[in-house]
Formats: C-alpha cells, structure tokens, sequence
C-alpha cells in the first residue's frame, strides 16, 4: 500500500483528494488544447443548449407579457390541438414524402458523381468537373428560384414560351401539383450533389492502394476493382448519411419548400416547417409550433437510434 492509493482486491482505489489534484493537473497539461476548443464549446452552449429552455413554450399558452415562467401551464393541450388538426395528416404525409424521395432519388448522384471522378485521370479536366459541380451549392434558393422562374413562369418563361411559340402546347411547372415534387428534387439535384460528392471523394482518397494493387493481380478489371474495393470502401460512409437523413426525415428543406410554394400547390407542397412559419411568424402563435418542433425532435431522435441500430446489427458502422 502506497501513501496516497490503497490497493483492494487487486484494483487501486484513488482516494477523492488525490484524483481532484489528478483532475486538475491533466487541465493545466493540456490547457492550450481546452482554451483552443472553448469558443466551440461556448458556441454551442450559447447558440444550441441554452435556447432549449425555450422548449417550455410548447407546455404553456405562451403570452409575450408574461414571458416564459408568467404564462399559464396548459400540459399537453397543444399537442392535442396538433393532433387533432385536420391539416396535420397533410402536412405529416407531405413531409415524409419529400424526406423520402430525397433519401432514395437524391443521394444516389452524390455517389455516382464520385465515382465518376474517381475515375479521371487528367487533373485539369477533374478541376474544370468539380469546380462547376460545386458552383450551385454556393447559390441561395432565391437565385435558384429566379433561375427556374425565368425559364418555366407561367406564360412569360423561356421555355414556355418557346413551346407556345413552336405549337407544342403549354407547359406547365411551378403551379402545377404533380410536376412541383419532381421539380424540387430535380433543382435539389441540381444544387448539392457537387458539394455532396466531396464527403465520398474523401472516403475513396482514405482507401488503401494496396485492394487496388490486390485486385489487378487477381485480374480485375475496373468494374469488378468498383464493385469489390471501392464500393465497400465508402460503405460505411454511405450508411451514415443515410443514418443522419432518417433523422432529418421530418425536415423536408424549408428553404427550399417555403420559396417555391405557391396558393395552387398547397395540396402537394405544404410541410411541417412551412406551417409552423404561418403559425408562429405570421400569426403570433407560439406555443403550438413550439410544440410541433417537440414532436419533431422526438421522432427524429427515435429515428436515429432505430436506423443506427439497425446499420450496427446488419454489419455497417452506426454513428457510435
């Protein structure tokens, strides 16, 4: 037995005081590291954390005198009132809807672009490629949207007028239902697949030469050297963003959404997030889209662990 540790059973115990000292000692060794991610920290303390006492909003009839802790505690009547809405149905299948077209229709060109690249071998052409790939990503939905206004506006837009023009008929995109979801997805596409190439371009960078060295000896060619090295090589990473747009599956792109949607496509269009900006922003009404951000959160939660669980039990990486 030592002066300052006590061995029992074969494990040393660390009396309280000494450990407080070890505590601190190991903060003084590596004080440089704590100061250089403490704005991080405070960031998200500050920005992510300390709103969440807002949350309280969704369980009281919020009145902007009274404030947080003056106002009446009504439990769970705005969740009531939520679920027994009858544009809630709408809204939640419109939601999940969008969500779901771009899991299935809008991470697949991420890869595929990748892939492409990957494949270049003149360094210049992959550039000129990438550079234009990445150009959309750095534009708001409100110059997207002036893109797409000028060539579909109805009556007046380039291409409209060019099929009126040449006898093809009338074309019809922005304010028609069941051509406004592809059109979102298309512009979507459009958009960030560039920029969402570049998390796979780092997982094909992070893959050992030597599968490669491996497969050539075995004598595969480059679609067989794809589908045995490279493929399974951004497997992981591909389960990831999959893991992470399940939890999101409940935010369809606001921004996106809310600039596009017009009176005539409500039916098809009309999110969650819209609704919980008319309700909140336009009407004043802040305890029931708090209440609704609640809900979000929670089935997005749940959602997360499901998919995670699910990844780690069918032989993929989860988050943790």
């Amino acid at each position: 037995m030592q002066a300052s540790k006590l061995t029992i059973t074969g494990q040393t115990v660390v009396p309280p005081k000494d450990a407080r000292r070890g505590f601190w000692r190991t903060i003084a060794k590596y004080r440089w590291l704590y100061i250089l991610a403490a704005p991080g920290l405070l960031y998200y303390l500050v920005f992510h954390y300390a709103p969440m006492v807002g949350l309280v909003i969704a369980f009281k009839d919020y009145n902007l005198i009274k404030g947080f802790w003056g106002s009446d505690w009504i439990g769970l009547d705005n969740f009531r009132e939520i679920f027994k809405s009858p544009e809630f149905p709408l809204l939640l299948k419109n939601t999940v809807l969008l969500s779901t077209y771009r899991i299935l229709f809008n991470m697949f060109p991420d890869v595929i672009l990748a892939l492409l690249l990957n494949e270049v071998r003149v360094n210049w052409f992959k550039r000129i490629v990438q550079t234009i790939t990445y150009g959309p990503h750095f534009l708001s939905w409100i110059i997207v949207y002036g893109l797409v206004f000028s060539f579909f506006a109805p009556g007046s837009g380039l291409v409209t007028t060019l099929f009126r023009d040449m006898g093809w008929g009338s074309i019809d995109v922005m304010t028609n239902s069941n051509a406004f979801r592809p059109m979102l997805l298309i512009t979507d596409i459009w958009k960030n697949t560039g920029f969402g190439a570049i998390i796979y371009l780092a997982a094909l960078s992070s893959i050992n030469p030597e599968l490669y060295e491996a497969a050539v000896m075995d004598g595969a060619g480059r679609g067989r050297q794809m589908w045995h090295v490279t493929l399974p090589g951004i497997r992981d990473v591909f389960m990831l963003m999959i893991i992470l747009r399940i939890g999101h599956i409940l935010d369809a792109g606001f921004d996106q959404v809310y600039i596009f949607l017009n009176a005539r496509v409500y039916d098809v269009g009309d999110i969650l997030d819209t609704w919980i900006f008319r309700r909140g922003i336009e009407q004043l009404d802040f305890s029931v889209p708090t209440a609704m951000g609640v809900f979000k959160s929670v089935i997005g939660l749940i959602l997360v662990l499901g998919a995670n669980k699910l990844s780690k039990r069918f032989g993929g990486s989860g988050i943790w």
